[in-house]
């Protein structure tokens, strides 16, 4: 890319290339394209997308997106992408730390609940055209961000790297050749403090610009620690981003970028939720283990927000990169190049075992990833019978993790199997370890494009394609050690076997923490498409259907693999997963009516996914391990809906929703549900009787059930009511959300069912000029909910919880400048 800037400079320097064309407009990035006969001309409340990588009416734009202001962002508190959720009924973002994190829309996109680092998400996150390759950044606060814009379906035909599921667009402000600045200041309960500030100048007239913003959020935690009398769940977040535009030529910019964010909260902790029943023999379970060991916890009721997890706990991130990204109008075209190099840094320490007890004393995999990417995009300009987008997408990553797991002295009696002669003697699992290192290195690259023929003025067909190369390489050792009065040894994948043989303390330990070594490899190509037929009845209803072929790239397993039948090696035919393949069918309605006082966009999907990727179980070794696989096929189908009601200056009002039916069609090895887990391996497939202890397959087939982590209704309403006072205006404003239940494991499970619930939010102010100050109250009725459920290891019943924010307050005052 940077030995093409001078080309680019050589030749905008001389304006278009088409002699015949007037001159292109000033810092034309992304021009508007002219006019169509049968559109509706811009007006002032009409919002401004680049979903098609064009800047483009939003109404116009024949793809289910929704939009979302930097104002309304703020206002609504909505100041990361989880919070994002909360506006857009089709979107789950799911996190139980940084790494451990997950954005998903109509519930597709990543496996739920897992890490692996050697798979892809289905959603794209892209900041200023940058692809973001670890979705952990999507956990830091927003800065000066313009909007946001979230596409629904697969978009791999405009966007560099291919996404099945869709894509989060995010925008920030860009630097002005006029001077402005903002500031703003939070606080409320918990000890919130949030400042936030951005300022933009001119270094040169006309030519040069610069931009800075920065943000600082610091808050108590809202979970108490009685084991360390600490506050957990804390907040502690700074970011910095700066931007430099150059107006090389009247029709060439290039705007360089560089950004850093740390976070370095006293979190993420999962505790006490509830129990439940498993196969495991009773006094294996979570009642009689605890009661064994004079435990109990500091209370049952999870919403006290008390535990007393006795392990480090922390979750420091750092992201940071530089981009430059140049857009040249070449007249009959616009140009636009990406490049970007970013890295993050994970530092990270949890309580796994979830209790005050040390059973899992260490549990942490520190990670560093650092990525390339180089997009290049041709976009016809002008309003023609056919226009177009051509690209070409590179992206390079690399990912090392060293993890670490060491158990305690209680990890005997609670982890091994109740047959076990060992299972009482804590020096057998005292102080073993795991420590794992994990490379994972990937390489993709892609050609992408998409026509719109205007076969009439009205009647548009949009057709897609790309082809997509990706090769992915890893290397995954495990190597488990021992040091205590009664044993002393190192294991590694090549001396195992020998070890097995030396007696049952030591297989027990082994099978607890398995040494493994293995280097898995994937590459595949793959051909995707689609197609979208879009009809303008007049210029405020707008009616489009879309077919796509799309796929998510298959992957490899760096978790650890299942062994073979004496443990002693990695079955390595499950080192690859293949890749997803998505049918996807879409109608939808764009429509406004009474002069474009209400808005009410409609979207009906269905998706059809084969070998999508899942968390599946082994059935042919003795040691249950979980890894990642396919699963034959899973359906997803909905309907979903935006709507907006403005009928004066002084009132508007929202109101959106998701009907979504997510279901596995064919899941016939998949991990079994807790009340189900922990009994005799030899019932492999079989069905055991009701309420028989002991008993209980390794695998089951859920084909049938819910996918985990999404509601089957989901809204989102709210609006603003203002009134002139003293020159300016006095506002109050709502904003809700609702989800039904949905289910917080792989395997529904009724101990890990969510219970629906519905969150309001209040605001009230006074906005004057450019200074604008108001209170505001979140989980205004102070409900009590979960965000995630898990199950402890052990299949011991015990169900550990992740539970939201209690009700927060406080006042943002914000001035501009």
């Amino acid at each position: 890319m940077f030995a093409t800037i001078p080309f680019l400079l050589a030749t905008a320097a001389l304006g278009p290339l088409d002699r015949t064309d007037p001159p292109a407009p000033p810092a034309a990035a992304n021009p508007v394209p002219q006019a169509d006969p049968q559109a509706a001309p811009q007006s002032e409340g009409d919002i401004i997308v680049t979903a098609r990588r064009r800047d483009e009416r939003l109404q116009n734009v024949p793809i289910a997106v929704s939009v979302l202001s930097g104002d309304t962002i703020s206002n609504a508190g909505a100041f990361n992408v989880n919070r994002l959720q909360t506006l857009q009924p089709s979107l789950q973002f799911y996190s139980s730390n940084p790494r451990n994190s997950a954005i998903n829309i109509r519930g597709l996109g990543a496996p739920f609940g897992l890490t692996n680092d050697g798979i892809e998400q289905g959603v794209g996150l892209y900041i200023d055209q940058v692809y973001i390759g670890r979705v952990g950044a999507s956990t830091f606060d927003f800065v000066d961000v313009e909007r946001v814009e979230v596409l629904r379906g697969p978009q791999g035909t405009l966007y560099g790297k291919n996404t099945t599921a869709g894509a989060v667009n995010i925008t920030t402000r860009t630097p002005s050749l006029s001077p402005d600045a903002t500031f703003e200041a939070s606080t409320g309960n918990y000890g919130l403090l949030q400042l936030k500030a951005s300022g933009s100048a001119p270094i040169a007239a006309d030519t040069l610009a610069v931009r800075v913003s920065t943000s600082v959020t610091k808050r108590g935690g809202t979970i108490y620690d009685m084991a360390t009398g600490k506050n957990l769940q804390k907040q502690d977040n700074f970011s910095v981003r700066g931007q430099l535009l150059w107006r090389a030529a009247p029709s060439l910019d290039l705007t360089l970028s560089a950004d850093f964010s740390l976070q370095n909260p006293y979190c993420c902790v999962q505790y006490y939720a509830r129990v439940g029943t498993t196969q495991r023999p009773l006094n294996r379970q979570y009642a009689a283990l605890a009661n064994a060991f004079g435990y109990a916890p500091p209370s049952t009721d999870p919403f006290d927000r008390v535990t007393d997890l006795d392990a480090t706990i922390n979750s420091r991130q750092e992201v940071g990169g530089v981009s430059l990204v140049s857009s040249w109008d070449a007249g009959f075209a616009t140009i636009t190049s990406v490049t970007a190099w970013r890295y993050w840094d994970w530092k990270p320490a949890n309580d796994r075992d979830f209790v005050g007890l040390p059973i899992t004393t260490v549990s942490q995999n520190p990670s560093q990833q650092k990525q390339f990417s180089q997009e290049l995009r041709v976009g016809s300009n002008g309003s023609g019978k056919l226009n177009y987008t051509l690209g070409a997408f590179f992206f390079t990553q690399n990912i090392d993790t060293q993890g670490s797991q060491v158990q305690g002295p209680a990890a005997s009696r609670w982890l091994l199997n109740p047959t076990s002669a060992n299972a009482n003697n804590p020096l057998v699992l005292d102080g073993l370890t795991s420590t794992n290192s994990i490379h994972f290195s990937n390489q993709s690259f892609a050609l992408f494009g998409k026509l719109n023929w205007a076969v009439t003025p009205r009647f548009h067909v949009q057709p897609g394609l790309r082809v997509n190369y990706d090769r992915k390489s890893g290397f995954y050792e495990s190597v488990v050690s021992i040091r205590n009065a009664r044993y002393n040894f190192v294991a590694t994948a090549d001396n195992v076997a020998a070890l097995l043989a030396s007696g049952a303390a030591v297989a027990d330990q082994l099978n607890t923490l398995a040494p493994q070594r293995y280097s898995p490899r994937f590459s595949a190509w793959n051909l995707s498409g689609d197609l979208t037929l879009s009809y303008d009845f007049n210029p405020d209803v707008h009616l489009f259907a879309t077919y796509a072929r799309s796929f998510k790239s298959g992957g490899i397993n760096l978790s650890g693999l299942p062994l073979n039948s004496t443990n002693t090696a990695v079955d390595l035919t499950k080192a690859t997963v293949a890749p997803e393949k998505v049918n996807h069918f879409e109608f939808g309605s764009k429509t406004q009516f009474f002069n474009r006082r209400v808005t009410f966009n409609l979207a009906a999907f269905w998706d059809d996914v084969h070998d999508y990727q899942a968390t599946v179980n082994n059935g042919q070794t003795t040691v249950i391990r979980g890894y990642l696989a396919n699963a034959g096929l899973v359906r997803v189908r909905g309907i979903e809906f935006d709507s907006s009601f403005r009928p004066n200056q002084r009132l508007s009002v929202y109101f959106n929703g998701a009907f979504t039916d997510a279901r596995y069609v064919r899941f016939r090895n998949a991990p079994c549900p807790p009340e189900l887990s922990g009994g005799n391996p030899a019932l492999d497939g079989a069905t055991p009787a009701a309420g028989t202890p002991g008993l209980s397959p390794l695998v089951c087939d859920i084909s049938g059930q819910i996918l985990p982590g999404i509601s089957k209704w989901a809204f989102s309403f709210g609006g603003e009511f203002n009134q002139p006072v003293a020159g300016g205006q006095a506002y109050i404003g709502y904003d809700g959300s609702y989800r039904s239940k949905f289910s917080s494991n792989p395997s529904r499970s009724l101990y890990t069912d969510i219970a629906g619930y519905s969150l309001s939010n209040l605001r009230a102010g006074f906005r004057k000029d450019n200074w604008n100050i108001y209170g505001w109250v979140r989980n205004v009725f102070d409900k009590d909910y979960f965000e995630l459920l898990s199950t402890q290891s052990g299949s011991t019943g015990l169900i550990v919880g992740q539970p939201g924010d209690p009700r927060t307050y406080g006042v943002t005052l914000r001035v501009g400048f």
